[in-house]
């Protein structure tokens, strides 16, 4: 029998092996986001049947709860498992969320991430983080993280109504330097006892070690630079505690932490590291840096006056270790929102 020889392994072998594999990835990837937006648009139906169903029975409240019971067990009985009560109830709310359609939704989120957003009953605050998980191309975890850290109310309770329904119908636009600050930061992955004592060191330590949910708090667009930014001035040396790089707003992002409220001194000396590294350290094409004095304590008049007249990228925000009480952030957003009283 003759041998049978591989051919040469040449650059265009190598070539080849390299296309046809990439087009066989590409296509299993293709398939998945095809049986995804398949099965989305199979639930989404099966929430509408079931809704449209119900509202010819006659006594809807008892009705319902009895027929999600019975259709889970003869769907089970036919077509196996997926149509467990709770699989169909999900179902039925997709469609009661989304009555309009789901054109926007089906290639771009998964079912998964649908789940947890039909658990939001404002619709705003819904639009708001469906915008977010699309954009931002969160994983559901991620999602599940920012809902339980009430990102869309603290974002919301520092606008007003206007700027309440540009978040949440398009989500954080990020074109100024005011936009990527948040009035809090909430820091709770950081697991620090709330009446424990720490110094700065420690705090930032803990950072360090929890980067990428720092990151995620942070907001979409920051790179890490460093900690313990070196700046040397007449051969003095300073050092800023976390500096970051903004790739949307192009510019240098500053942040120093404190553990106790803010003093007019930790403004200045955040100016003159703003000055630094708008003149040392920024290239051509850089925006000027923005600086983020992240304190335990905020004493607003305080911050009114040490910041009078100096550069407006620097802020100063507040910091907290537990997930905010999320009653009295909704309470806050309604009363803007003018439906209190709802």
């Amino acid at each position: 029998m003759k041998e049978i020889t591989r051919p040469d392994y040449t650059n265009e072998y190598e070539k080849l092996v390299n296309v046809i594999s990439k087009r066989v990835e590409q296509g299993v990837e293709e398939a998945a986001k095809a049986v995804s937006k398949s099965q989305m648009e199979t639930y989404w139906d099966t929430g509408k049947y079931i809704v449209e169903y119900e509202q010819v029975g006659q006594s809807k409240a008892e009705y319902g709860l009895s027929l999600l019971k019975e259709l889970a067990k003869d769907l089970t009985l036919r077509l196996g498992k997926g149509y467990s009560r709770p699989n169909l109830y999900n179902m039925r709310q997709f469609y009661i969320s989304y009555p309009d359609g789901i054109e926007e939704l089906k290639d771009k989120l998964t079912w998964s991430h649908i789940c947890e957003l039909i658990r939001i009953e404002d619709p705003l605050e819904r639009s708001f983080y469906q915008k977010q998980s699309i954009v931002e191309k969160w994983s559901v975890r991620t999602l599940q993280r920012q809902k339980k850290s009430s990102l869309f109310l603290r974002l919301a309770a520092s606008r007003d109504k206007k700027g309440i329904l540009a978040l949440s119908q398009n989500g954080v636009e990020i074109q100024r330097p005011e936009d990527i600050i948040k009035e809090t930061y909430t820091l709770e992955f950081l697991k620090i006892p709330e009446n424990s004592d720490y110094n700065e060191s420690e705090l930032e330590t803990r950072i360090i070690d929890n980067l990428q949910k720092f990151l995620l708090e942070l907001g979409k667009g920051f790179t890490f630079v460093g900690r313990q930014y070196n700046m040397t001035i007449n051969n003095r040396h300073y050092r800023c505690d976390l500096v970051f790089y903004h790739r949307i707003l192009k510019c240098f992002v500053l942040i120093d932490l404190k553990v106790e409220a803010i003093q007019h001194e930790d403004v200045g000396q955040m100016n003159m590291y703003l000055g630094y590294i708008a003149e040392e350290e920024n290239e051509e094409d850089d925006n000027p840096p923005v600086g983020i004095i992240l304190s335990r304590e905020k004493d607003e008049l305080l911050v009114k006056y040490a910041t009078y007249g100096m550069d407006s990228n620097l802020f100063v925000s507040r910091y907290e270790l537990y997930l905010p009480n999320k009653e009295e952030l909704k309470y806050l957003v309604d009363q803007i929102m003018g439906r209190e009283d709802e």
